[in-house]
């Protein structure tokens, strides 16, 4: 995988840079719990001027303890990096004119058109996908996020799909078939496949026509408005610390309205295992439920939890083959200002196993911008029910109480 600049500590460069004069950016911490390596933002723009720099001038930004941190420039003009700050203190961090170092990328996704339009992108902790026009066009309905386990920080899913889509090793197996050599097919089969896991996580986790790992949807009259599969894309954000894709989706009809068109920014920092989201939506003349899902399936039917007041929804989910030992893939959704329901809604029957939703419901007024977050972590990684729903309680307090910045 590509290398991109940022930082590390490097003695030689923080000598050389000892001379140069920049600035110093405070970060507040108001919970009374510590915040490890969060990612937080400052406005390129000030820190260019303050420093009398153009876009060509390279940077380091350093500790306290005059190690450097990694960063990154992002498509919106903000300088991110990684800031850990004890509970209820202040941790500064200096930037000044300096040659950065460079480190392996963690964070990455693209479009696979020889996979159906996928969209995947992935962290040091989880991976995702969103599926495209050309699933659409084979009539599949899975509207829903889906979920790429992973045991390991370094990136899989390029690898995975390179080992699925093979072209030759397929061209293979179906030889292999018409020649009657059933187990030898069967062999290679499971070697290639990313539904099983050879030693980094796998594909096993079930969408369907459901919102899958966490979608937002509109819900007029309480009915579920499905999204279809995106339009249009754009990469905005490719790594190290961030990935950002801007999607836009065919019209909804809503309320008998055709015009309704979804835009969603799907954002993933490196070191979280939650995607920050923000949807809206053209035309709209009046306010309506949105509705964000977790798929309930028939396996696991009562392992949901929901905090309305704590701002979060969990479910553990059996995978798609229980007797597998595929373990449990945990997924959630937390949400930054009020969540004003939750709730699980089911279908009259179950569908392709699934029987219904954990649900968090709000307001959407139009011309506004609904903003969530959404993700999921695996058992095979420490993971259980308890420190799942701890995680999303605790990711609830942070959004809600974010780290202030300020440049000195």
């Amino acid at each position: 995988m590509k290398k991109l600049f940022v930082s590390a500590a490097v003695v030689a460069i923080m000598s050389s840079c000892a001379q140069e004069k920049g600035i110093i950016v405070s970060v507040s911490n108001p919970l009374k719990i510590d915040r490890v390596e969060e990612i937080v933002e400052v406005s390129a723009d000030d820190v260019f001027g303050k420093l009398k720099l153009d876009e060509n001038t390279e940077f380091i930004i350093t500790d306290e303890n005059n190690s450097e941190i990694p960063y990154q420039l992002t498509a919106d003009n903000k300088i991110i990096f990684p800031a850990t700050v004890k509970a209820e203190a202040i941790a500064s961090y200096s930037i000044a004119k300096g040659q950065p170092s460079h480190v392996n990328t963690l964070v990455y996704g693209r479009q696979y058109p020889d996979r159906l339009d996928d969209i995947a992108w992935e962290n040091d902790k989880a991976a995702y996908r969103a599926y495209g026009p050309a699933l659409q066009k084979k009539g599949e309905q899975a509207y829903g996020y889906d979920v790429f386990t992973k045991s390991v920080s370094e990136l899989v899913v390029e690898d995975r799909y390179a080992m699925e889509l093979d072209k030759d090793a397929r061209a293979m197996i179906k030889q292999l078939r018409k020649d009657g050599k059933k187990a030898e097919a069967d062999s290679l089969s499971k070697a290639i496949s990313y539904h099983i896991d050879h030693g980094n996580g796998m594909d096993c986790y079930a969408v369907g026509p459901t919102l899958g790992g966490g979608t937002a949807a509109l819900m007029p009259d309480s009915v579920i408005a499905y999204p279809y599969c995106y339009k249009n894309f754009e990469i905005l954000d490719n790594g190290p610390l961030r990935f950002t894709v801007k999607m836009e989706f065919n019209p909804l009809t809503i309320d008998g309205d055709t015009t309704v068109v979804e835009t969603r920014v799907i954002q993933l920092d490196r070191g979280s295992h939650l995607n920050k989201t923000i949807v809206s939506y053209t035309s709209l003349k009046k306010e309506y439920p949105i509705g964000v899902g977790l798929v309930l399936h028939e396996a696991y039917p009562d392992r949901y939890s929901m905090d309305a007041e704590g701002g979060y929804i969990a479910y553990a989910d059996p995978t798609t083959n229980v007797k597998a030992d595929n373990g449990i893939i945990y997924v959630g959704a937390v949400f930054p200002n009020t969540l004003e329901m939750a709730k699980v809604q089911l279908f009259e029957k179950p569908v392709s196993g699934a029987i219904g939703h954990v649900m968090g419901i709000n307001t959407y007024q139009p011309n506004d911008e609904f903003e969530y977050y959404w993700g999921a972590a695996w058992s095979k990684c420490g993971f259980d029910d308890e420190k799942w729903n701890s995680y999303l309680k605790e990711y609830a307090m942070k959004v809600r109480n974010p780290l202030l910045v300020t440049i000195k």
